[in-house]
């Protein structure tokens, strides 16, 4: 497995996390109205983590490597997760679908929501996974791009696709193969963030919207449009809209794509570049249409029957967060049965009843719909087909396309 050490953060990308914390995915709680995922999020500690020391170089780490198995003695694992990010009871102290798992394996499962931005939690572990240590969690849930650097720098372990046969069958296609872990030897989605177009129909008054075009081109929107202050959905759903693919975009492409953008500022089309609070504009019509996230736009419709939705014929945005089983975990079998268990319909079907966002996981419709009807219906949550067809994903980014990418982006949102 190749390993590495990457730079340091530059100015561009510390300014781009700090702003993702602040009004990004990252800014609030995976059960409130403004659910999001950090999609590089990073907190004050996170920043000395990584800008201050760097990462430590490959020669000190244990790439793949595992502890001795004790999952067949000791019926326990330790999953790591976002908070407010699994299923409760109308009590709010316990996760049905994890005392049923619980129930039928024996395994007790001691849940912590102890992850509340990707680079924080990094740095918690880090010291550990470089050190070879056990890091005492057997699954931590991680956003893409931070899942596909621990995979790089070899500190997370190859999955067994014996132990995992629900997980190879229910898994959606359009999660299947991220350039970052093809196959998924090393990860599993936990769920999806779609970026998507949302409108108000009454702030809309009659003008249609069918394209991002639309919302950069009509005078009739001019300062009622919103965009995203995360680079990879603003961006990637302007490359879509310009017929040039996220997943394999050159560096031209995006300079194109930052200068389409440019233009709409600069002739006052956009009202701001906004994180998580793009929810207020245009749930009071400020904003008439803007990016927006799918976990967000079901929240809001439910209170709101103004607020819709629109997938674009260029296609949308799709990231996910991903389990992993890190190195030296104790009960790695364990840890495999429970990331198995919840690619079962019908538990899958529960925590997508529960949280709303994009379910990875084939085949639970008739499940989903025996709990809930209208997110059985929802594309948000249970993308047909031909939606799943309009999925693409940013590609992963070298270091340095990191920084100039960031850079450029800063300077179009004046961050």
């Amino acid at each position: 497995m190749e390993q590495y050490e990457p730079d340091r953060l530059s100015p561009a990308q510390v300014a781009a996390m700090r702003r993702s914390l602040r009004t990004g995915r990252a800014g609030l709680s995976r059960r409130s109205l403004l659910r999001a995922s950090a999609g590089g999020a990073l907190a004050a500690g996170g920043l000395g983590v990584l800008s201050g020391c760097g990462i430590p170089a490959a020669g000190s780490t244990q790439g793949g490597v595992s502890a001795e198995d004790h999952s067949k003695e000791e019926k326990t694992v330790s999953f790591s997760n976002w908070t407010e990010y699994m299923d409760v009871d109308d009590s709010g102290r316990t996760h049905p679908t994890l005392d049923a798992f619980t129930r039928r394996t024996g395994v007790k499962v001691k849940y912590t929501e102890d992850i509340n931005d990707n680079t924080e939690f990094f740095g918690k572990i880090k010291p550990q996974l470089a050190a070879g240590q056990d890091t005492g969690r057997d699954i931590i849930v991680l956003t893409d791009w931070l899942a596909a650097r621990l995979i790089r720098l070899g500190w997370v372990q190859k999955l067994d696709p014996s132990h995992l046969p629900n997980a190879f069958t229910h898994l959606s296609a359009q999660f299947r193969n991220p350039d970052w872990d093809p196959g998924r030897s090393y990860s599993y989605p936990w769920q999806g963030i779609s970026t998507v177009i949302g409108y108000n129909k009454k702030a809309l008054d009659g003008v249609e919207v069918r394209t991002l075009s639309d919302l950069l081109d009509n005078p009739k929107l001019k300062g009622r449009v919103g965009l995203l202050t995360e680079m990879r959905d603003t961006v990637g759903m302007t490359l879509l809209d310009m017929d040039k693919d996220p997943a394999k975009f050159a560096a031209d492409d995006y300079d194109a794509a930052i200068a389409r953008l440019q233009k709409a500022v600069d002739k006052g089309q956009v009202r701001r570049f906004t994180g998580n609070d793009y929810t207020s504009d245009l749930t009071k019509g400020d904003f008439a249409a803007c990016l927006a996230w799918a976990g967000d736009l079901v929240q809001l419709k439910a209170d709101n029957p103004d607020i819709e939705f629109l997938i674009p014929d260029s296609g949308y945005m799709t990231s996910s967060d991903n389990m992993l089983i890190p190195n030296k975990a104790r009960h790695k079998t364990n840890a495999e049965r429970l990331i198995d268990y919840y690619f079962e319909p019908k538990p899958a079907a529960r925590l997508a009843a529960y949280i709303n966002f994009v379910c990875p996981v084939d085949g639970v419709k008739d499940d989903l719909a025996e709990i809930d009807e209208d997110a059985a219906n929802n594309p948000l949550i249970l993308p047909d087909r031909a939606m799943q067809a309009k999925s693409r994903a940013f590609r992963s980014l070298s270091s340095e396309e990191e920084t100039e990418f960031e850079e450029k982006f800063a300077k179009l949102t004046g961050a």
